[in-house]
């Protein structure tokens, strides 16, 4: 008896053993106010984390979720830099990491604040854990339906109808061969393409389209129209030659104008800049996409294109050049090689908005061509289009050669842009 009760006692004190280190273990955890939690970290984190992605910095989800000792977590969020400047170990591991970026410093939020923030992201990140297992299971559910396929009394009757509808096929062809041959035995009947019988008569059918055909007016009438509708179609069809008006290809990326200058107003020349100081307007630079990309937006398969495209890993945010390519972009806009068109000279000179020859771009999903882009219209559009020149340097210029030229000054092709390259070599 004595033995068995030295056991008990053994035994019941190694279940409060483990019950106190329970107890503290949970006691550990933060205890804080999820839904005060949400709007300090929308406030303070989402620009450089997320809670189930690395940004600029790790993933908090199971960062924070790993980490047990919350006093640490509460000191580190507040005032990381004071941790890594005392030598502390987590601290060093971590900075070191992330290539020696310091976080920002949040000595505003109380250790209550950091306690909701912490419990936040611990809630969510177990409800994006439940999500793929409920998903699985519903996967599971769908398969099995899937399996199970349509039943056997639908199938037979799909074959019976086909059956039925092949029999009744059959049985009209032969009906048919019969009339024919029936036909074919009375020796009254001529072939209707031939003539008609009427009261033993022969009527000829064309005979009509020969009385027209006599009448040299009408057949003057009908050429003359002829001549005009083909003249007007070939017109047209040449005049149109190689004018791409509507033309809208698929491009590689789906970008949408409508969404970055229409919804966000971003302006056209941040990512096409050489539109407002050279010839060309040019295709923007991936790395201009990233300005933003790198972190708005990454969970994007478009998004993911432009990183492919780069050789970027979003989880290490380094690129490897061996892995980058080009995009092959499909071009919209293609002036002929005969035309000089210089962007700058109506955006910068002219002072013309971008819309004025491509249309509402502002509110385009997918670029496509809405303008002609003809002669034409261009000598058009420098008609009706008026001259600023207030305040323009380039127009003061020629004001000031003109007062020259009057006064008998001397003048050269260099002082009005002579020496400009794109003069003879565009």
């Amino acid at each position: 008896m004595r033995n068995i009760s030295l056991l008990f006692k053994q035994f019941s004190r190694s279940v409060l053993l483990i019950a106190g280190l329970t107890v503290m273990s949970l006691a550990a955890h933060a205890q804080g106010d999820a839904a005060k939690g949400e709007a300090l970290y929308k406030a303070n984190c989402t620009s450089c984390h997320k809670i189930d992605q690395r940004l600029t910095g790790p993933p908090l989800g199971s960062t924070i979720s790993s980490e047990t000792d919350d006093k640490w977590l509460i000191k580190w969020i507040q005032n990381n830099q004071a941790l890594i400047a005392a030598k502390d170990p987590k601290a060093l591991k971590i900075y070191n990491e992330y290539n020696q970026q310091g976080m920002n410093v949040f000595t505003n939020l109380s250790d209550g604040d950091v306690t909701n923030i912490i419990t936040y992201v611990r809630a969510e990140w177990k409800k994006m854990q439940a999500a793929p297992a409920a998903g699985a299971a519903a996967g599971t559910g769908a398969a099995a339906a899937s399996e199970t396929g349509p039943s056997s009394t639908l199938i037979l009757g799909l074959i019976g109808v086909i059956i039925v509808a092949f029999i009744i096929i059959l049985v009209l062809n032969r009906v048919i061969g019969t009339l024919e041959r029936v036909l074919l035995k009375r020796k009254d009947l001529l072939p209707e393409e031939e003539t008609v019988t009427t009261e033993g008569v022969a009527v000829d059918r064309f005979a009509l389209v020969k009385q027209l055909a006599k009448n040299k007016k009408l057949v003057f009438f009908l050429i003359l129209a002829g001549t005009v509708a083909l003249g007007s179609w070939s017109w047209v069809t040449m005049w149109n030659t190689n004018v791409h008006q509507g033309y809208q290809p698929v491009q590689p990326i789906k970008y949408s104008h409508e969404l970055h200058a229409g919804v966000m107003k971003i302006n056209c020349q941040y990512c096409h800049s050489p539109a407002y100081k050279g010839k060309n307007a040019t295709i923007p630079s991936l790395n201009i996409c990233m300005n933003c990309h790198k972190v708005v937006k990454t969970e994007s398969p478009e998004i993911h294109k432009i990183y492919d495209a780069l050789g970027y890993d979003p989880q290490t945010q380094k690129y490897d050049t061996t892995k980058a390519r080009p995009i092959q972009w499909v071009r919209i806009h293609n002036l002929p090689d005969l035309v000089y068109f210089n962007h700058s000279q109506h955006v910068k000179v002219g002072g013309l908005q971008c819309q004025t020859c491509h249309g509402p771009i502002q509110t385009m999903k997918e670029v496509y061509q809405y303008s002609p882009l003809t002669m034409k219209w261009c000598i058009q559009c420098h008609r009706r289009t008026e001259v600023n020149g207030k305040g323009n340097a380039y127009y003061d210029n020629i004001l000031k050669l003109h007062d020259k030229l009057k006064k008998g000054e001397k003048v050269t092709e260099a002082m009005m842009g002579g020496t400009e390259c794109a003069k003879c070599h565009y």
